[in-house]
């Protein structure tokens, strides 16, 4: 018999791990909503036509296509799955722009695919947790997405520097080198720098045959580390010097609710990176990375403004901003790294034992009473020696067990056994439910 197996690319998750996922989930949901963020969901798949053409040459090749159900084999796919969230965003706001209020402010969970090389840190599957304005060119939307990631991983643990460059400066780079109509050969180039190396990046522009001249100019930007710098490098450029412009505002706004990121904490910086590019088609403002300081991964989270995505499907004009946080990434972060709380909402509490039917009922009324009180509370289905029903409760790392024998029940009580200490005492409904919710 041949051995089941999951496309590569592709996890199972175990309840234990599922509890984790569901840990950050939450997480970041709780952030998203304090700042006034409202939740939507979008099909799995998407008409063909509304994903193509937006995510560059090389997305296109990654778009995971469907054939319709009831076509031949071989004819052409029609439909997509979802390479991201932000594009069947705008063509929701587009559908829906009679039902929700400019500027709009979403938030999105949901799995995304992509036809890539399976390796570490990268999947054909994964989760994508996205937070979008959308019907505003504020920059102050910017700034709120600067905290938001600062809080969503504050209370994750995890140490972050965030990278922030700008798609206009990108442009008035190519321009100020004469090669304003290899803008995007550029940006997908440069966006490749952390992966492959200078010498390699050099090596894609010369495909794309970039003179060599403007690959030296090119070569300068490393150097270049603040905005008083780059500005006198764009000061013939009036794109270029207006994305200076608008990341200048970024960070005065940013730092006037900060006062201290000048100096920025051992767990959070805001940092200027003019090789940040972000290859997809659609960015035309502030763009950001997150990058994990204690793990060598690739980006956690990303985002930036885009400025007529709409206009793609027939609603001009409409400025957005957001920013999507890899759920898959920080989850593989957050297990390096052993951040997460010993118990989760998913954690099993209390276990009833029993010896036989009579008492398995008598569990039944104590269970219904716990579960009221928010104690996620099992009983154990089958009636067998208590020692296995103790292993099983072992092996589950359920902290509490309640058994229960005729004497238990005649007295209206149970014995409570606590799994880490071995203590067990003797308590009436009532003291259980305080004992439980006191020490959980």
């Amino acid at each position: 018999m041949t051995k089941p197996s999951i496309p590569k690319g592709t996890r199972d998750f175990t309840p234990d791990e599922m509890s984790r996922r569901n840990y950050i989930f939450d997480t970041i949901r709780s952030v998203f909503r304090l700042y006034g963020f409202q939740q939507i969901e979008t099909p799995a798949m998407e008409n063909l036509s509304t994903l193509m053409g937006k995510y560059g040459e090389e997305g296109d090749k990654l778009l995971f296509r469907i054939q319709n159900s009831g076509e031949k084999a071989g004819e052409p796919a029609e439909k997509g799955l979802h390479y991201d969230l932000t594009v069947p965003f705008a063509r929701f706001v587009v559908q829906n722009r009679d039902k929700i209020q400019f500027p709009f402010r979403r938030y999105q969970i949901q799995p995304v695919w992509r036809a890539d090389r399976p390796q570490k840190g990268r999947y054909r599957e994964f989760y994508q947790c996205d937070v979008d304005v959308i019907g505003t060119d504020s920059l102050l939307c910017e700034v709120e997405l600067i905290q938001i990631v600062k809080e969503v991983f504050r209370r994750l643990g995890v140490r972050v520097a965030l990278h922030i460059n700008n798609r206009k400066l990108l442009a008035g780079i190519a321009q100020v080198i004469g090669q304003e109509d290899k803008l995007t050969d550029i940006t997908v180039a440069i966006d490749k720098l952390d992966k492959m190396g200078w010498e390699k990046v050099v090596d894609e522009l010369r495909e794309k045959q970039l003179p060599e001249s403007a690959i030296n100019t090119l070569a300068q930007i490393q150097n270049i580390k603040t905005l008083d710098q780059i500005k006198l490098f764009l000061q013939n450029s009036e794109i270029g010097l207006k994305g200076v412009a608008e990341l200048e505002e970024i960070f005065s706004t940013y730092n006037s609710l900060n006062p201290h990121a000048t100096n920025p904490t051992v767990d959070f910086s805001l940092l200027l990176d003019l090789t940040l590019a972000r290859g997809l088609n659609y960015y035309t403002g502030a763009i950001f990375e997150v990058k994990a300081l204690d793990v060598e991964i690739g980006s956690i989270t990303g985002g930036g403004r885009y400025d007529n995505l709409t206009g793609i499907f027939g609603l001009p004009g409409i400025s957005g901003v957001g920013i999507s946080f890899g759920a898959d990434r920080i989850y593989d972060v957050l297990n390096q790294l052993n951040l997460y709380p010993k118990t989760s909402k998913d954690t099993i509490q209390l276990l009833f034992a029993h010896f036989g039917s009579a008492e398995r009922q008598y569990c039944l009324a104590w269970a219904n009473a716990l579960r009221q009180n928010g104690i996620n509370t099992e009983i154990y289905p089958d009636i067998c020696k208590i020692k296995k029903q103790m292993n099983y409760a072992d092996q589950k790392q359920i902290p509490f067990v309640a058994i229960v024998g005729e004497t238990e029940m005649q007295n209206q009580v149970v014995m409570l056994k606590n799994m880490l200490t071995g203590e067990q005492k003797q308590l009436s409904l009532q003291q259980l439910i305080g004992v439980l919710k006191t020490t959980l």
